[in-house]
């Protein structure tokens, strides 16, 4: 797979917004923990330990989403990969932990948590794919060039 972005890719715009949801949403995660948990419905849920835990996946999100908007075309491709590796594991363990919750709280905030990070997640399958298939389509090019 290819690192670098076409200027026309069709999803840039979506991961320039989904590095603006992390960033606002990593800032607010650092800055107050407990309107996350207000936001995904389970204010009860707040305790030091989940304060801290929130606060550091707010930084991962904050970094990820700086890293992407201030990167250069290549730099851009990279912060795409990592964020689809680390949406896909967080997707997968929403999933899993969700079906281990109990507590109507615990479930509302697991889904409102596995629902946006299945959506990132999905965006960048796509563009994985999309390279995938620009990756084969410049293979195929290169080989009927050097036929001709």
């Amino acid at each position: 797979m290819t690192s670098a972005i076409t200027t026309s890719d069709r999803l840039s715009p979506a991961f320039t917004a989904m590095a603006a949801g992390r960033i606002a949403w990593g800032s607010a995660a650092v800055l107050a923990p407990r309107i996350n948990l207000r936001i995904a419905g389970a204010p009860s849920l707040g305790a030091p330990h989940t304060d801290y835990l929130i606060g550091v996946f707010g930084v991962r999100a904050l970094a990820i989403g700086l890293g992407y908007v201030t990167g250069d075309t290549a730099t851009r491709a990279r912060w795409r990969r990592l964020g689809l590796l680390i949406d896909v594991v967080d997707t997968v363990n929403g999933l899993v932990r969700l079906g281990a919750a109990h507590d109507v709280e615990s479930r509302r905030a697991g889904r409102m948590m596995v629902a946006i990070t299945g959506a990132y997640a999905t965006v960048g399958l796509a563009d994985a794919a999309a390279g995938i298939v620009r990756s084969r389509q410049a293979t195929r090019r290169g080989r009927s060039d050097r036929a001709a």
